[in-house]
């Protein structure tokens, strides 16, 4: 069959999503990753085809420019309140939240590829389409042109879960204050094609969820799920000479991941102020900065090493603790490789996540305010102190290990585009 994985143009989003493209490749199956130009490069590296549809979106510029991110927290719209008790979210929260993160995310990432991706759709008539966590063109695309589609994620499904408190508090207002911000967007650019909106549009006709049972806040939106082990991939990669050797003493890895770099440091001062404080702690600490961050440096303490990049599937299984920035791909890597882990989440990632992991004890998660040098040079020498943390991430890297690979999730994919599709399949007759 023919299968279109598409993504924006995010890499993390792209480097979650190519485990699966590899998986349907060996089994025979024809993949087409379909990505903003930006991301074709990337696409291209991993091994699978590129096909760049419509142009880059502008989130960040506008989110920097207007300063967005910072300081958001609970009052993040939408999502701030996800794990939260039912009854603390109501539904002038669930349907302000839409009003917002529709317009200034959700279109802003996909309208500039929508009509470039129906259109190479049509023309290449895949049977099954892949869509990441909020590539909603995706599911258009494939609506339009009569293909399967399924959601891929590999964080906390804040998505579904939200959604789920929508519906239900959607359906208990009187009809002429019902709204639904998401359902105007797609049905308006589905109208342009002669379709409607329909609800599997939000959450997908499956979702493949790659987070282990005892992390998952709530399903939400009520849709199939089949659970997937998270493969870790990080692009190109080559294993340096100084990662083949055995550290002499602990190491520590600080990791900012590959797209949320600038705007942790905002949140939990420079990355000076960081390797300061994992100094002098007998271990060996590693620090992952970009050229960038390594310009702002006054000095390097003795006991770091900087590099500019080093593997994290490679990296992570040499140290005894990492610290990072609670991004989904960075955290799910550490949990397949079980590292306890000191995570620092960011509002628009993974804090759901990051405290899931910690009530496991697999690591600790620093709230907002706590995200200062000295909260963590606190945390790491707690998480070194005894073997507590190891032992449950080790639990949790085994629990990852028992879930169903990429290649065994495939049939299941076959079978959802046997049961979906609504058009015979690519090479009949037409």
């Amino acid at each position: 069959m023919r299968v279109v994985v598409a993504t924006i143009a995010e890499n993390a989003h792209l480097q979650g999503m190519v485990p699966v493209g590899w998986a349907l490749r060996t089994a025979g199956h024809e993949v087409r990753v379909a990505s903003q130009p930006r991301l074709a490069d990337a696409v291209a590296g991993s091994g699978l085809t590129a096909v760049p549809v419509g142009r880059d979106h502008d989130l960040w510029r506008v989110m920097n420019a207007y300063q967005v991110v910072d300081g958001l927290g609970e009052r993040a719209p939408l999502f701030g309140r996800a794990g939260r008790p039912a009854e603390e979210i109501t539904w002038e929260y669930v349907r302000d939240g839409y009003r917002r993160v529709v317009p200034w995310w959700w279109r802003m990432v996909n309208d500039p590829m929508i009509d470039d991706l129906v259109a190479y759709c049509r023309e290449w008539r895949p049977d099954l389409v892949i869509w990441g966590p909020v590539t909603f063109a995706g599911a258009v695309a494939a609506k339009v042109t009569g293909a399967a589609h399924a959601r891929l994620v590999w964080g906390a499904d804040k998505f579904a879960l939200m959604r789920g408190h929508f519906l239900r508090l959607r359906d208990e207002q009187p009809p002429e204050t019902r709204e639904d911000p998401l359902a105007e967007w797609l049905g308006g650019r589905l109208a342009r094609y002669g379709e409607r909106f329909s609800e599997d549009l939000a959450c997908g006709q499956l979702t493949v969820d790659c987070v282990p049972g005892s992390l998952r806040p709530g399903f939400g939106a009520d849709v199939p799920r089949v659970p997937m082990r998270y493969v870790p991939y990080n692009g190109r990669s080559v294993v340096p000479d100084w990662l083949r050797r055995p550290p002499e003493r602990p190491r520590v890895a600080l990791t900012m991941g590959i797209s949320a770099a600038s705007r942790q440091d905002e949140r939990m001062g420079t990355g000076q102020a960081l390797l300061d404080a994992l100094s002098g702690l007998d271990v060996e600490v590693v620090a992952t900065l970009s050229a960038e961050q390594q310009a702002e440096l006054t000095r390097v303490p003795a006991d770091v090493r900087l590099v500019g990049y080093a593997p994290l599937h490679a990296l992570a299984p040499t140290c005894a603790a990492v610290v990072h920035h609670g991004g989904w791909g960075t955290l799910a890597t550490l949990t397949a490789c079980g590292v306890p882990q000191l995570m620092l989440p960011n509002p628009l990632d993974q804090p759901l996540l990051a405290r899931a992991v910690a009530r496991q004890g697999a690591g600790l998660a620093l709230a907002e305010g706590e995200t200062t040098a000295a909260h963590v040079r606190a945390g790491l020498e707690r998480l070194l102190a005894g073997p507590s943390f190891a032992e449950a991430a080790r639990r949790l890297r085994a629990e990852v290990l028992a879930m169903p690979s990429p290649n065994e999730v495939v049939p299941e994919l076959e079978r959802l585009t046997e049961e979906r599709r609504s058009r015979p399949p690519a090479g009949a007759p037409r």
